[in-house]
């Protein structure tokens, strides 16, 4: 005898479909939202660009700036616009979005918002090497910024020796360290510096993008042009670096694609240095802004818009905030981020995802 039992309806695929749908909307929103985030970011850092270049204490109008782009002189603001306005405005661009990309990327990897390259001494190292070339050597141009590359590159070396596979407060520390080192460096040469390259030699102290010419601007253009798209491609497993080496591990990411992603984030901080000096604070304080404004989620890009805002409008700010004052770009911003960091610090959120 036969007994034939009816399986019923199948409910199994209405309810894989529903769930792939909940899934495909929990996606959708986030994606949505830093879309919405990113255009907005790009609205103010036009807006702080124009403001930048147009306003100040030569007003500048907007047909009269597309005239100077199209080639032709006007007397008086096609030089101011073309040797001062624009290209301050333009190296404010690219080196706040190199320093904010680079320091989010670093915030990121080693799961800690103290590391940032300002922190770690990545920058002081760059400045450090820069003032030795200057000052000890007498070298002048490209090779200066070769040299602070190179510091760079070094003092992160340095930290990743010291504290070995160890990231979070480890390294941090051992940044720190390095970081008061190189400070002494600073300040032991910036006695042996002759007057005439005082200026010269605090420009690669406090950060500023004023007086850079056109050609160092186009070598920074053509390095980010380099390193931005190098890094975007190295960063698409950033989300699972984020959850720890061991996590990472876990789900087929090695510490060597982690290792490629900092060393394009130490390099897009130095050429940022090379460019425009260690601008304080502006690597330290992009990424959490970012952050806090993707709804807890990284973005780079995000970062690097903020970074570019930040030093659009702390550019703006050192130039005609105080009258018959022109303040570096590095004073504003480290101004503002040393309260930044004590928030942090008193918040005690430093080390709550530290390794």
């Amino acid at each position: 005898m036969t007994v034939t039992v009816d399986p019923g309806p199948v409910t199994t695929g209405p309810s894989a479909r529903e769930a792939a749908d909940v899934v495909r909307r929990a996606r959708r929103g986030p994606a949505r939202h830093h879309r919405r985030l990113v255009g907005g970011l790009v609205l103010v850092v036009v807006g702080a660009f124009a403001v930048r270049v147009l306003l100040g204490d030569y007003t500048v109008t907007i047909p009269d700036f597309l005239r100077i782009l199209a080639g032709e002189q006007i007397p008086g603001a096609t030089y101011i616009v073309m040797e001062s306005k624009l290209p301050r405005a333009v190296l404010a661009v690219l080196s706040g979005l190199a320093f904010g990309i680079g320091g989010a990327i670093f915030q990121t990897t080693l799961r800690n918002p103290l590391a940032s390259p300002d922190i770690v001494g990545v920058s002081l190292g760059a400045s450090a090497a820069a003032v030795s070339a200057i000052a000890l050597a007498g070298w002048t141009g490209w090779p200066v910024s070769a040299a602070a590359v190179a510091g760079a590159l070094g003092v992160a070396l340095a930290v990743r020796l010291v504290a070995g596979d160890h990231g979070g407060f480890r390294l941090v520390l051992a940044g720190i360290g390095l970081a008061a080192a190189m400070q002494s460096v600073i300040q032991y040469v910036f006695t042996r510096v002759d007057e005439y390259d005082v200026q010269l030699v605090l420009r690669w102290l406090t950060g500023s993008v004023n007086g850079v010419a056109w050609s160092s601007i186009g070598l920074f253009a053509a390095a980010l042009a380099v390193l931005l798209p190098a890094t975007a491609w190295a960063a698409r497993s950033l989300a699972v670096t984020e959850l720890g080496d061991d996590a990472a591990a876990g789900l087929g990411v090695g510490r060597r694609r982690t290792d490629v992603l900092m060393f394009l984030a130490v390099l897009l901080i130095a050429v940022a240095v090379a460019a425009a000096g260690p601008i304080a604070f502006v690597a330290f304080l992009s990424g959490p802004i970012a952050r806090a404004l993707n709804q807890g989620r990284t973005t780079l890009l995000g970062a690097g818009l903020v970074g570019a805002a930040i030093v659009l409008v702390g550019d703006h700010a050192g130039a005609y905030a105080f009258a018959d004052l022109n303040l570096p770009v590095g004073i504003v911003t480290g101004a503002f981020g040393a309260p930044f960091l004590l928030w942090l610090l008193a918040r005690g959120r430093t080390g709550r995802r530290a390794g």
